[in-house]
């Protein structure tokens, strides 16, 4: 695979990526290890395959936009939605978004939650195709929430990626009953 704006090769762009990831024992709470991106973030090589491994597995769909839910969602998806050429829509938490918003409420482990999307988020695009790009998969419950927003705003969920998934919470499965092809570079 050869990166954007860089001339090397990498046999194995997983390997790299899944390298530049820290683990952090019992954070938030005792007996979860977390996924802690910012140290890939901070390697310029990672974030760049990471961004290059989203986009191309999504190249040859036609995307008129990446939902995006907040908050690390926005970071994979403006880049990838520049290199393939689509809009971005952030989905957000109630009261972050300033114009008419649609809402979709969630049930969580422990209680439930809300994400938003603007009510015109596809305006002037028919029968728009929209991927969402988020950092991880781990219950689906955001995942899902995201695909009921994209729909009641007119849109449709061609496929959803992935920086890392947590395949022993079985979300994929969740999801493709929803008809949502996931990708995911690490599963863990």
């Amino acid at each position: 695979m050869k990166t954007n704006g860089n001339s090397t090769t990498m046999e194995n762009p997983t390997e790299y990526i899944r390298s530049s990831i820290r683990d952090i024992t019992d954070f938030p709470k005792p007996g979860i290890i977390f996924k802690d991106i910012t140290t890939l973030l901070a390697d310029p090589k990672a974030l760049r395959l990471t961004i290059d491994v989203l986009a191309n597995h999504f190249k040859n769909k036609k995307i008129d936009f990446i939902a995006a839910p907040e908050s690390r969602g926005f970071i994979f998806a403006t880049p990838v939605s520049y290199l393939l050429n689509c809009g971005v829509t952030p989905i957000r938490k109630p009261g972050k978004l300033p114009a008419k918003t649609i809402e979709h409420s969630y049930e969580l482990e422990y209680g439930k939650d809300t994400l938003c999307i603007h009510e015109d988020a596809f305006k002037g695009i028919e029968n728009p195709q929209v991927i969402i790009i988020d950092d991880l998969l781990a219950t689906g419950g955001s995942c899902s929430a995201t695909i009921e927003l994209v729909e009641k705003a007119g849109g449709t969920v061609l496929g959803a990626g992935f920086v890392i998934e947590l395949g022993f919470l079985e979300a994929r499965k969740k999801l493709a009953a929803k008809g949502v092809e996931v990708f995911s570079i690490l599963n863990i």
